[in-house]
């Protein structure tokens, strides 16, 4: 069995990787720098260099692949939204043009509203690409419906070491919280199970849906430094944003993912022992937040 993975030294796709090997599998990882790959893992993978927005070049990299891990890439642009598309562009054609019977998607909570949730609109129009293709085709596919990822705040070290986050969403609002390599251990998963079929979603909630007061104490308790987490306007965000660099289009995409999902949004898929995952996020920032804060200057 064949098993492409996209983004293979991400924060998901890595794990992918390492759990298909432990399983005896080697995988064809697709990426534009090989060299990032680990030392230990270039021997275990056959690596092709690719850009996911070229789907000439992705066409060729799958050929002959029986099941494909697919994420879309990240993108700082303009049009994030028309870069998403581009990359959805590339997929259904690997699919169509190869015959490949497998895709697990790595979606997102949120896209089951299609619309109105900023960057997840980009992943809700891969999810309806990829159905298209599977009624026409007879292909296996996943979407991964994903919670809010551990590493997301590893974006946000230099406000974590001030001792201050600041969100748009309620406090008090829960939503789910998972470490990316438990959605690794869910797609390496499906892409080997012979057990399932057809059209499949699969929400990867982690183990508990946390507010963002909660997140604050369990950072706290995790790290060893005191943590407060406060609500900001929209407008002072935007203006956040953009000092960080981003885009206007950029700006708006990254922050309709919380203002599209502000008000009374709930996911589509239920928090069940299928949907639930193990890994706290207490044990995650111990062991991966921790040092990265008490290691910089104070």
């Amino acid at each position: 069995m064949q098993i492409a993975v996209t983004t293979p030294t991400g924060n998901v796709g890595r794990h992918v990787v390492t759990t298909l090997v432990r399983a005896g599998v080697r995988p064809r990882v697709l990426l534009r720098d090989p060299g990032r790959l680990a030392p230990g893992i270039r021997a275990e993978v056959d690596a092709v260099r690719v850009d996911q927005y070229d789907a000439d070049a992705v066409a060729v990299a799958t050929r002959g692949v029986d099941a494909l891990f697919w994420v879309d890439p990240t993108t700082g642009g303009q049009d994030p939204l028309a870069d998403y598309a581009r990359a959805t562009s590339s997929v259904v054609r690997a699919v169509t043009e190869n015959g490949i019977g497998r895709v697990v998607f790595q979606s997102g909570v949120g896209a089951e509203k299609r619309h109105g949730a900023g960057e997840i609109d980009g992943l809700a129009h891969t999810e309806t690409a990829l159905d298209a293709v599977a009624a026409g085709a007879g292909v296996d596919i996943a979407h991964l419906r994903c919670g809010y990822f551990f590493t997301n705040l590893e974006l946000q070290l230099d406000a974590l070491r001030a001792g201050t986050l600041q969100v748009v969403l309620p406090l008090d609002q829960p939503m789910a919280w998972v470490a990316p390599r438990d959605i690794a251990e869910v797609a390496a998963t499906l892409l080997l199970s012979p057990a399932w079929s057809g059209r499949r979603v699969q929400a990867v909630h982690g183990p508990a849906d946390l507010t963002w007061g909660q997140v604050a104490d369990i950072l706290t308790t995790a790290t060893g430094r005191p943590i407060d987490v406060e609500r900001t306007t929209d407008g002072a965000m935007r203006t956040r944003l953009r000092e960080a660099g981003m885009t206007d289009g950029l700006v708006e995409a990254v922050l309709g993912m919380s203002t599209g999902l502000r008000e009374g949004f709930v996911p589509e898929q239920p928090r069940t022992v299928r949907t639930t995952t193990p890994t706290p996020l207490a044990a995650w920032a111990h062991a991966h937040l921790r040092h990265r804060l008490t290691d910089a200057p104070r």
